[in-house]
């Protein structure tokens, strides 16, 4: 797929407007269908899609490994961050309506952002994963060790006939 120009020019076309309808999927999440999960996994595939069209080194240097593992981390700190906030404002854990003047707002908030979070931590794992796979390397065309038997027989005890 590397030399196939047709590939690569739909591939750098799509990629944005791919990222653009995962980010609407993640800020419709609270009106309507959509929302973290899903727009987490719309992201991977455009991020996905670009490497395997072009290459894992091509991806890894458009999203080095080393930020998609603090992506991760820090997906899961948001969404945590959130639920220990409203703790400290004297809520119940992730009780969103603590967050602003007025609950509702509060809610509204405390959704957007948690979603975020989760959006972030997903998109970030599955392409972590696809990295991780698609790196993996099984070796070709070589033979395995003989191995010897676990049980030498011993010469000294004689058959019996």
């Amino acid at each position: 797929m590397k030399n196939n120009p047709i590939l690569r020019v739909v591939t750098k076309t799509l990629f944005a407007p791919i990222i653009l309808y995962g980010l609407y999927v993640q800020f419709h999440g609270d009106f309507g269908p959509g929302g973290g999960f899903q727009a987490g996994v719309i992201i991977a595939a455009a991020f996905i899609l670009y490497g395997m069209v072009f290459s894992l080194e091509e991806l890894k240097q458009l999203a080095p490994p080393r930020i998609v593992h603090a992506l991760m981390a820090m997906g899961a700190l948001i969404y945590t961050g959130v639920g220990v906030a409203s703790f400290l404002l004297g809520a119940e854990f992730l009780n969103y309506d603590v967050l602003a003047k007025y609950p509702a707002k509060g809610q509204h908030y405390g959704i957007l952002i948690v979603e975020f979070g989760v959006g972030l931590t997903v998109a970030s794992t599955i392409l972590g994963l696809f990295m991780a796979f698609a790196g993996f390397d099984i070796p070709k065309n070589k033979k395995p060790p003989k191995r010897s038997p676990s049980v030498k027989p011993n010469a000294s005890v004689k058959k019996r006939s």
